[in-house]
């Protein structure tokens, strides 16, 4: 249950931080992030995720979705 939390947690983080950095509401990031199934990443991989500082979800986050938004 703990971890379910944290995860949660560094999904709200990385949307956040992807947001304020592309300059979009809050629930334009989260859209994006389910589009593209970030949320499910993140999750899936939350137990390489939590030992790395916070704001690495967002960069994972954002490194997916530059492969596919750009097909990089």
């Amino acid at each position: 249950m703990q971890q379910q939390r944290d995860a949660n947690l560094m999904l709200v983080a990385a949307v956040e931080q992807y947001a304020k950095k592309y300059n979009m509401p809050t629930a334009a990031s989260l859209s994006i992030f389910q589009k593209y199934g970030i949320n499910t990443l993140i999750r899936k991989h939350y137990n390489a995720l939590h030992t790395q500082p916070l704001d690495e979800s967002f960069h994972f986050a954002e490194d997916i979705l530059k492969r596919n938004l750009h097909g990089n």
